[in-house]
């Protein structure tokens, strides 16, 4: 098998695809979008009617004298424009909680969906990416949403209708006068969206840009201490300023586009007014047209403007809201690297019967970890492997839990290729002690719950005993209840690694899987774990990966690695004996000096250290 960096394979989604995703989460409210189209029409046939009456009232003033009956029908007709404007404002209402209902709901789901679609991705997929970029994607894709549904609902349908109200209306008035707006709109809107469709690319590259500036801001912040500790202030600063500059040139860019735009709207403004009040003069002058049809002309030509104009605007707001869901499209249309075969069913351990059949796999093309490698680990017994860095030691555990796939063979559990059962099942099979360990912002209580959701806080209090974490967390002010800070950061290394080993004690998998689980210990509390540690192995298949050889003395069998194959295999004093990688690896840790007799535990153990 190949890993790639997942980033670099998927482009950037097409309009219709970003769209399609939306619509399957907007689809099931349909009630509410109706409601909120609804009153979208009714608020734009008040605005319609409204310059009717408005026609009549002027038209009443130009021709009647100031007397009490021409005042009487004066506040008749302002009695119904008041009415249409009360209509309007009461549909407005009704639109706004329509559009509430329905984008929050909408904004719920998509936000689920992105969260549940990103768990579910390759532990390749978070380590080609920032945490940091990914972040920012999930909270752009609900927000892109909110934009483009209120541009839709509140912006293009119902500057649609207003337009196509405001076209006929003028038209039964004069065809010219409709002829005139119908032909400067259409122009005045096919102008908009074919400069907007150009500036999207520079729009694009802003929105990719925007998000390199969040994810090395959230890298540098994350390794704040590392660059403390270093004395990379100034470096990181030179990578974040080159960032933020190349963010403020493509926005500008950006700007300059939609300067050009600006410029072409205000020549059409000045067009489509100039050219119906022309013709609006010509028919007066015929007797055709009275002075309240020129304040219905304004009337709708000003609404018209103010919405073009706002179409403008949207068309902004919707393409750089397209830029942004895309970049989680992108996501949500790139195929999980470790998928779940079909019918795929719960793995079942008997015994914990490890076999690797014939194994390949390659992290890079150019990268070959292991081939033909094999290995049987019997049901119930104690494995540690050993070897120089790079031997492929992880890259077994790691295949195990199925965090990658093997490129050719098969490994199986009892009889079972993992490949084709459940990936939940397989990995609640397996209890996992990492070398450094990293814990959720929560509790010390719900991150040791963590290894069985379902357990109670007695069981809980009996894993911390048993890895001796109660100890230090008595101590703490608020105890259990304590919250650990993100990724654990406010407890040591050592206190992390006694709350990972409870976790394990807790979840009770009989396989478990210890990544040099005492490393972060000192000796005392490495003693300490120790003893819970052998507790926790009877009964269990035991895989360990050992750094210091001092700790694995006592396990069943010892395997040797080295160019991801097996070179010696056998107990301590059998590989001693041997001679070769072993012997060469336990002279360097024993600082030289191999005794001809097994030395004590304890001297082993600092010598080891």
């Amino acid at each position: 098998m190949t890993v790639h960096n997942d980033k670099k394979e998927k482009k950037m989604p097409g309009t219709g695809a970003i769209l399609r995703v939306y619509w399957q989460h907007a689809k099931k409210y349909r009630l509410s979008l109706v409601l909120a189209l609804l009153g979208s029409a009714l608020i734009q046939v008040g605005m319609l009617a409204a310059p009717l009456y408005l026609k009549q009232f002027f038209n009443l003033l130009a021709v009647s004298k100031p007397d009490a009956q021409t005042a009487s029908k004066l506040i008749s007709i302002l009695a119904v424009v008041t009415a249409l404007w009360l209509f309007e404002w009461a549909m407005r209402r009704l639109q706004e909680w329509a559009v509430m209902r329905f984008e929050t709901y909408a904004m719920r789901d998509l936000s689920e969906s992105a969260f549940n679609y990103l768990l579910d991705h390759s532990y390749n997929f978070f380590t080609s990416n920032f945490a940091g970029s990914i972040t920012h994607k999930v909270s752009k894709f609900s927000r892109s949403f909110e934009r483009l549904a209120d541009a839709m609902i509140f912006q293009f349908f119902a500057t649609f209708l207003f337009v196509l109200g405001a076209i006929v209306v003028l038209y039964l008035r004069h065809p010219a006068l409709g002829i005139a707006l119908a032909i400067g709109s259409i122009a005045f809107i096919w102008f908009q969206v074919v400069m907007a469709r150009w500036r999207q690319h520079y729009r694009i590259a802003a929105s990719e840009a925007d998000t390199r500036v969040t994810a090395t801001l959230a890298d540098a912040i994350g390794n704040q201490s590392t660059i403390a500790l270093f004395a990379a202030g100034e470096f990181e600063r030179k990578i974040f300023t080159t960032v933020v500059n190349d963010w403020r040139k493509l926005t500008a860019a950006l700007w300059v586009a939609d300067g050009w735009i600006w410029t072409g709207i205000g020549f059409f403004m000045v067009v489509i007014e100039t050219a119906l009040l022309y013709i609006a003069i010509h028919y007066w002058q015929l007797g055709l047209l009275t002075i309240g049809d020129f304040v219905l002309i304004q009337a709708y030509l000003m609404t018209t403007f103010d919405r073009l104009i706002s179409i403008n605007r949207e068309l902004r707001g919707f393409f750089s809201a397209l830029a942004d869901g895309g970049e989680m499209v992108a996501i949500l249309e790139l195929p999980h690297e470790i998928q779940d075969v079909a019918k795929a069913k719960k793995l079942k351990v008997a015994t914990g019967e490890i076999v690797f059949r014939d194994v390949g796999f390659n992290f890079h093309s150019e990268k070959k970890i292991l081939e033909h490698f094999d290995l049987k680990v019997v049901g119930g017994e104690r494995v540690a492997l050993v070897g120089p860095s790079g031997a492929g030691k992880s890259t077994i555990t790691k295949l195990l839990l199925r965090l990658f796939d093997v490129g050719s063979g098969a490994i199986e559990i009892d009889g079972q290729n993992i490949a084709k059962v459940t990936q939940e099942s397989l990995r609640n099979a397996i209890s996992f002690v990492p070398q450094e360990p990293v814990l959720f912002h929560r509790t010390l209580m719900d991150n040791i719950r963590y290894g069985k959701r379902d357990a109670t806080d007695a069981e809980v209090l009996e894993a911390a005993k048993k890895a001796h974490c109660h100890e230090f967390i008595s101590g703490l002010a608020e105890g259990y209840e304590t919250f650990v800070g993100e990724r654990g950061i406010k407890l040591s290394g050592g206190e992390r690694q006694r709350v990972a080993i409870a976790r394990a004690i807790l979840k009770n998998s009989p396989i478990l899987v210890l990544d040099e689980a005492t490393s972060s210990l000192d000796s005392e509390s490495e003693s300490l774990i120790q003893d819970a540690l052998a507790t926790l192995m009877q009964g269990k298949t035991v895989i360990v990966i050992a750094h210091r050889l001092s700790t694995i003395m006592k396990m069943d069998r010892i395997v040797v690695l080295e160019g991801g194959r097996v070179v010696a295999s056998g107990t301590h004093d059998e590989l001693l004996a041997h001679g070769g990688l072993y012997h060469k690896l336990w002279s360097i840790q024993a600082g030289g000096f191999i005794a001809d007799t097994e030395p004590d535990e304890s001297g082993l153990a600092e010598q080891g250290e």
